[in-house]
């Protein structure tokens, strides 16, 4: 790995480093309360799996620069510009996810962050497979946070889909 490889893994994640600094005391009980859902995964565990998905986000996004000849050229435009656009979208994500405890917007940020990375696997994929390769956990972990997004969006408008001890659901 050439000098700029450590730059392209580490850049994903000053976005949840700058987060964490800003909210690492009021995140702690992010999915407890009126809207526990018995599979959600504990704080520290989505914390991890993101780190890992940044890190080989990261790594892919290289391979990609370096099997286009570096540097800043028009070849680069696409594929790097659909990452460039993807990656604030990604941390806007967990900061609505985690932070800001609002599931409706950030299922619509998931939607589109979903898009852009289906966009990025197909666009990758003939120029370096294991790029695209390495983005597939990143779309398998999107689409566990956009079901437990849905499923906190949907108990917040409407408490009564929770199970409650009387039997009483919405419709």
């Amino acid at each position: 790995m050439q000098s700029q490889g450590p730059i392209f893994v580490g850049l994903p994640h000053l976005g949840p480093i700058l987060f964490w600094l800003f909210t690492r005391y009021s995140v702690t009980d992010w999915c407890k309360g009126l809207r526990t859902l018995s599979w959600c995964p504990p704080y520290k565990t989505v914390l991890l799996v993101w780190t890992t998905i940044y890190s080989l986000m990261g790594y892919a996004s290289y391979l990609v620069w370096r099997d286009l000849g570096g540097g800043f050229k028009w070849r680069l435009a696409l594929p790097l510009g659909l990452y460039a656009v993807q990656l604030p979208i990604s941390w806007v994500v967990l900061m609505l996810f985690l932070g800001a405890a609002n599931p409706g917007l950030a299922l619509l940020h998931l939607l589109l962050l979903y898009g852009l990375v289906v966009s990025m696997v197909l666009v990758w994929h003939p120029i370096n497979k294991l790029a695209a390769l390495l983005l597939l956990p990143y779309l398998a972990w999107l689409t566990v946070i956009a079901v437990l997004t849905y499923r906190l969006w949907r108990d917040s408008l409407c408490p009564m889909a929770q199970p409650q001890p009387t039997g009483e659901t919405c419709s």
